[in-house]
């Protein structure tokens, strides 16, 4: 029988290179029963490796944006959603929620002894939000330079708030600040049930 090598075998997705076992090809005698046979390791069952699941968990990081009702009623939810998937970001959850005081308040809450409270829950509460998890790596912070500064007056242009809106009081938009904040926030507004986990097509596109 001879046996040739072909290459080095294919590395599965986050694992590691696994250079030392060559794919080699044996070809056997014309009168055996299995003429071709393929040989190499077996893929390893320990699963991915501490690194691998660090950058897993990168790619599943997950962020709370919330169209405000100002921004639902001036037609820009399909513009908002459109630059965050153009970006790369995976949407995991959305819905259009006349959201209660209550969830408003427990949602501001860190902010429930500051003068403008009421009238910010009065805003929040004047007509439909749309709420929206979205994943991907560095999903938190680039989600926050996407929205642009709290004030628009602060805001660059090419941002969110920077394109389309004036005052503080109007700014269209939130978005979580931090990993923590992102998921209380996803656990206050979405049940586990309303979230969607799956592998977009465009991943293999957008990471290494």
């Amino acid at each position: 029988m001879r046996c040739v090598n072909v290459g080095y075998r294919a590395t599965q997705e986050y694992g590691p290179a696994d250079s030392a076992s060559p794919l080699r090809v044996c070809v056997g005698q014309a009168d055996s029963a299995s003429p071709l046979r393929v040989m190499g390791s077996a893929p390893s069952a320990a699963g991915p490796t501490p690194n691998a699941k660090k950058r897993m968990a990168e790619h599943e990081e997950r962020t709370f944006i919330a169209v405000k009702p100002d921004g639902v009623q001036r037609g820009l939810i399909g513009e908002i959603i459109k630059r965050f998937e153009q970006k790369g970001f995976k949407l995991v959850g959305l819905k259009l929620i006349q959201a209660s005081q209550e969830l408003l308040s427990k949602h501001y809450a860190d902010l429930s002894t500051r003068p403008f409270f009421p009238s910010l829950i009065a805003y929040m509460s004047s007509g439909p939000v749309v709420a929206m998890v979205w994943e991907g790596k560095g999903a938190v912070k680039t989600g926050r330079v996407m929205l642009g500064a709290t004030d628009p007056a602060d805001s660059a242009p090419g941002t969110i708030r920077g394109d389309f809106c004036i005052q503080v009081g109007k700014n269209i938009i939130h978005g979580s600040d931090s990993v923590e904040s992102a998921t209380q926030e996803i656990s206050l507004w979405f049940t586990a049930e309303e979230l969607v986990s799956y592998k977009s097509c465009a991943f293999d596109w957008l990471y290494n």
